[in-house]
């Protein structure tokens, strides 16, 4: 199971699975979202996509980077007994900016995954982060 998860600015989200069917997801406006706003396991990964999607925008932002396009592709693997939960999620983040080092985004993903994540650290699966930035592709060691 694939979904992308696609920054619209803010802390606005468009999420789209292997069924076709797109859904917004959002922050709250006390975070900067605007309240816009599901297959159950698409929509799990859709929203873990969001969340770390808008935990990496509020870092990267913090540390005064300037993000242009920012994506989250995520791939699911799932086992083959009910309950058929995750057992391995795959996320891969693309990033274009200027001036962004490799590191700041490893350390925003690292801290989203680690600390503030709440989508991720509810999963009881094994998970995978690598990213692009501008193109070049970098491995987190876990």
């Amino acid at each position: 199971m694939n979904v992308q998860v696609t920054w619209q600015g803010k802390r606005r989200f468009e999420a789209q699975g292997a069924s076709g069917h797109k859904v917004v997801i959002d922050a709250k406006p006390e975070v900067g979202g605007e309240d816009a706003g599901p297959r159950p396991m698409e929509l799990l990964l859709m929203g873990l996509g969001g969340c770390t999607g808008i935990d990496i925008t509020i870092i990267l932002e913090k540390m005064r980077y300037t993000i242009e396009n920012f994506a989250v592709e995520i791939q699911g693997e799932r086992a083959d007994q009910d309950p058929k939960r995750f057992t391995k999620i795959q996320m891969h983040y693309r990033l274009d900016g200027k001036d962004i080092p490799p590191e700041k985004v490893k350390r925003a993903i690292q801290l989203s995954a680690e600390k503030y994540c709440s989508a991720a650290s509810s999963l009881n699966a094994a998970f995978v982060h690598t990213f692009e930035l501008n193109g070049v592709h970098y491995e987190i060691e876990s």
